[in-house]
């Protein structure tokens, strides 16, 4: 606290104690916390106002009370418990002294502390941080487009550089494109506000959908006629921005506080370097930098994004407006659906598809050797299925004793392996026939088995897919890269005839030539 000196020397402070920086937050929380901020505000507003000093009924006055004024004694109160934790400085009120009495009377005048003042200008950030809403400014857009033009003229003009009115455009430039920045980042952090479009009516999100997409397409347009024109003025300014960024730093670092010709040259080298930053920011917005798209571009894919995110929220408003039946009300449709059956058979069929009665022999609960039934096979006709009574009764089987042993299909394997090899030794037969590496009309392939016209329709699919035309001659591998085919075309009225157990395969005559790879 501040208090009179008796010597007429002035006034001191006492009773100064290190403070934590904590503390100035502790009104916030405290139990009185209504009573503290309505104070705090009055200051605020007052240091808005360039009004230093506040007295104790001037703040009673101008105060935004939730309720009924505090009486003066616990607004004192109040003001003291603030200057104690540091938010306030008071000092004695000799203004309105007339007598003695009055002199040694507790009056004071109240002001913001410095750290009083930090702690007011980061709640009012923080607000306002709170509050704001992510929007996209096509406003924006025109003025960089704007002060990029003036720039470019000021640099092209046959005088020398106004260096003031550079500064001016650019520290203007700078202002403008940090709005678009921190706006566009709000933005493409959450726009379609699911959560509050799930809490509103069906109304409320219909008018919000409209005016979003009208505002996404205005934008949208704006950003793609706009990008064009800054792209341009910033590629034609760049080659020449470098001496007008460090002119302009110079003339910056005029304003910085004295020192000796170290410090100054290190202000302008650090000013001359944010300059460059800003316009290096600048220029990743809307240029393309190695293989990174710029800001732009992906600003405008998440405007375009935000139209899905909308209509996913409206789909989930739907959903819940239309609500779910319970299992309860589907059983008793299903009952009204059994009385309209007209016989057994039609109930039946009815009971097949309400509740999956197909069969499912392939989950097989006690497996035994003549169990192997298609699945087509009716539950009717099957032998029937021991169920273990403890499966019907908690849903679940665990018998008691070791597992069943596991059943041996060795046989099956080797039945598998041994048509596996057949195929493989019909498919190199098949390749040996057609794989000669030697030029063969198809009039001359004659008779093939059904092994071998399989491998010839296959390669023949794949060179006829290469092929530019009907008289272009194509070379290509096969797809298992192991055979290359080549397929030139003859005379037109030229046929060919291949005889296949299935049938007869005839065409336009070719000259072919299959080589292995290997």
């Amino acid at each position: 606290m501040w208090t009179a000196d008796r010597s007429g020397k002035g006034e001191k402070p006492i009773g100064v104690a290190t403070r934590s920086s904590a503390d100035l937050f502790r009104h916030v929380s405290a139990d009185k916390g209504e009573l503290y901020r309505a104070i705090m505000d009055v200051f605020a507003a007052a240091k808005r106002q360039y009004r230093l000093q506040l007295r104790p009924d001037e703040i009673l006055a101008e105060a935004r009370w939730t309720g009924a004024p505090p009486r003066i004694e616990e607004l004192s109160l109040a003001l003291a418990q603030l200057t104690a934790w540091g938010n306030l400085e008071a000092q004695h009120d000799s203004a309105r002294v007339q007598t003695i009495n009055d002199f040694y009377r507790a009056r004071f005048l109240y002001r913001l502390s410095q750290g009083g003042e930090a702690v007011e200008a980061a709640l009012a950030t923080f607000e306002a941080t709170m509050r704001r809403r992510a929007e996209l400014q096509t406003v924006a857009l025109e003025d960089i487009a704007n002060r990029l033009s003036a720039l470019k003229a000021l640099i092209d003009a046959d005088d020398a550089l106004d260096v003031a009115k550079a500064h001016e455009t650019l520290r203007d430039l700078v202002r403008v494109f940090e709005g678009l920045a921190e706006n566009a980042q709000a933005f493409m952090a959450g726009v379609a506000r699911s959560i509050e479009l799930q809490q509103a009516d069906a109304t409320s999100v219909a008018a919000y959908k409209r005016r979003l997409i009208d505002y996404l397409e205005r934008f949208m347009g704006d950003l793609v006629r706009r990008s064009e024109t800054i792209t341009r003025l910033i590629v034609a300014l760049s080659p020449d921005i470098d001496p007008v960024l460090v002119q302009v730093a110079d003339r910056e670092a005029q304003d910085a506080a004295p020192g000796d010709e170290r410090e100054a040259a290190e202000e302008r080298a650090r000013r001359r370097d944010g300059w460059r930053e800003r316009w290096t920011g600048l220029e990743r917005w809307f240029l393309f930098n190695g293989h990174e798209p710029p800001q732009a571009d992906l600003l405008r894919a998440r405007a375009r994004a935000a139209i899905p995110q909308l209509l996913t929220a409206i789909a989930t408003i739907n959903e819940r407006r239309s609500g779910r039946s319970d299992r309860s009300t589907d059983f008793r449709v299903l009952a009204g659906w059994f009385l309209d059956c007209a016989d057994d058979g039609e109930a039946h069929r009815l009971a097949r598809a309400a509740f999956a009665l197909n069969p499912a022999r392939h989950f097989s609960l006690n497996a035994q050797a003549g169990d192997d039934l298609p699945a087509s096979t009716p539950w009717a006709a099957a032998p029937p299925l021991t169920i273990h009574p403890r499966l019907r009764q908690y849903g679940e089987l665990a018998p008691r004793g070791p597992l069943p042993g596991i059943r041996d299909r060795s046989a099956e394997r080797a039945e598998l392996a041994r048509q596996l090899a057949e195929e493989g030794r019909q498919v190199e037969a098949a390749r040996r026939i057609l794989a000669t590496s030697l030029p063969i009309r198809l009039s001359q392939l004659g008779v093939l088995d059904s092994h071998a016209f399989a491998l010839f329709l296959s390669l023949l699919g794949e060179a006829l897919a290469e092929q530019d035309g009907p008289d272009a001659v194509v070379e290509r591998d096969s797809a298992d890269g192991l055979l290359r085919i080549r397929l030139e075309p003859l005379e037109r009225h030229s046929q060919a005839c291949i005889v296949t157990p299935d049938g007869r395969f005839a065409g336009r005559d070719h000259l072919l030539t299959i080589v292995p790879m290997d």
